[in-house]
């Protein structure tokens, strides 16, 4: 789960998305000024309550301070999640995060960013939660949405 940076008014803003890697679906994310634990604790707890608070799952990252930070160990251990982080120096450990961020920034973020940070949450979580999830085809889920992947998932298992 590495940051990505996005141009809102007069600085950048800082964004964390939480993705559940079966369908590639964004189930958290937060944005802030602040690059720092705050921000990342902020999109785990919306993913946390997104999934209705499950228990035993792993969550994965990059090796940033944000999650090596005692505040993000603290809440994963409160969840009883699973920590992982990437490999050091390897770029392909988050490559879906990357691709997200990538097609983020390519297909939806103004040439010139946003006015402000307020303006830039709103467009930023339409896009992720909305346009991503539910509209956009994923190559990776043979050609349907994160949601569609889901769904088909839980017809074939049988799970409500």
């Amino acid at each position: 789960m590495p940051l990505t940076l996005l141009w809102s008014g007069q600085r950048w803003s800082y964004l964390a998305v939480v993705l559940d890697l079966y369908a590639r679906r964004v189930v958290g994310w937060a944005m802030s000024s602040s690059p720092d634990a705050d921000l990342v604790v902020k999109a785990l707890d919306h993913a946390w309550e997104q999934r209705g608070r499950p228990e035993k799952v792993m969550f994965h990252s990059d090796q940033g301070s944000q999650y090596a930070s005692r505040k993000l160990r603290q809440r994963l251990w409160r969840y009883r999640m699973t920590q992982s982080m990437s490999r050091r120096g390897n770029c392909w450990d988050n490559a879906p995060m990357e691709r997200l961020f990538r097609s983020l920034k390519s297909e939806w973020i103004p040439a010139l960013g946003y006015r402000n940070l307020p303006d830039a949450q709103k467009d930023v979580g339409s896009y992720l939660m909305d346009y991503y999830n539910r509209q956009r085809p994923h190559v990776f889920n043979g050609g349907i949405s994160p949601v569609a992947a889901e769904e088909n998932l839980k017809i074939l298992s049988g799970i409500s």
